[in-house]
């Protein structure tokens, strides 16, 4: 587990654009795991400005988001096809048919989701899985206690995830109880993740994801166990971190040890 810890939300997103567009310059039909939520929005706000400045094309890119909630339709203002349509899609050359987000409104559920499953592995699976961390320390919606080799199937959302959510949706309107989400095993078979997190909110989060121990209390902690897993911090997100010097530290002398053999931290996975 890398960590990299920058001064603030801006430069987070910055960073993470970068070993997005490193990747899609290096493998152009490169497939993404997507995220929703607000930290990732700015993230895709310079994507789209890579893209108009011609760095890169999605032409050739296949996406599949993390999860959908269950019993809301793809038109809906609060679905996860709705945000990534209207957050990313519908500003870049991303060819629609290459685009996979679950259907939470499909008649079996359960099916829906085995179908997914299988679908990320015929695609040859999820080369960047983009993720951020809920305050409970879920990942997608792996809420505490998911089974750390759980696939992408049907779960029930915690009282605290509700009540984050609950703003999205009007006084009386329906909420989604359920999502259907990635596993936590499906997210670890991913060849590189990226961790973003931002604000002082998610600072305990961050605190046992990556200095506690690994637990299904805490869903995101199990990236302590993936080869390449970049988690990209600013100083609010990272302010209950113990060792802050020390990944600080880490990070120069890597920074330094790719300068001087021609290549830079950030494109040092491939």
């Amino acid at each position: 587990m890398e960590v990299i810890i920058l001064p603030t939300a801006k430069q987070v997103a910055c960073y993470g654009a970068d070993v997005c567009e490193s990747l899609i310059k290096t493998k152009p039909a490169a497939v993404l795991g997507l995220a929703t939520g607000s930290t990732p929005l700015a993230l895709y706000k310079e994507l789209i400005k890579y893209y108009q400045q011609q760095h890169i094309s999605f032409s050739q890119i296949t996406t599949f988001n993390l999860d959908e909630y269950v019993g809301v339709s793809a038109s809906h203002s609060q679905s996860y096809h709705y945000y990534m349509k209207t957050q990313l899609f519908d500003f870049i050359d991303i060819d629609p048919g290459n685009t996979h987000i679950p259907h939470g409104d499909a008649v079996d559920v359960q099916q829906e989701a085995i179908r997914y499953e299988q679908l990320i592995h015929e695609k040859g699976g999820i080369d960047l899985q983009l993720l951020g961390i809920g305050r409970n320390g879920h990942i997608g919606f792996n809420e505490p206690t998911s089974s750390l080799n759980s696939i992408t199937r049907v779960k029930a959302l915690t009282n605290a995830t509700k009540a984050d959510n609950q703003r999205f949706f009007g006084l009386g309107e329906y909420q989604p109880t359920h999502a259907i989400t990635m596993g936590i095993k499906t997210i670890m078979q991913a060849r590189q993740v990226l961790l973003l997190a931002t604000g002082t909110n998610k600072a305990q989060a961050v605190k046992a994801m990556i200095e506690g121990p690994v637990c299904a209390m805490c869903p995101a902690s199990c990236l302590q166990l993936h080869q390449y897993a970049t988690i990209v911090l600013d100083q609010q997100a990272a302010s209950e971190l113990i060792m802050q010097d020390y990944y600080q530290f880490a990070k120069q002398a890597c920074d330094t040890l790719f300068t001087q053999s021609g290549e830079g931290c950030t494109k040092s996975y491939g």
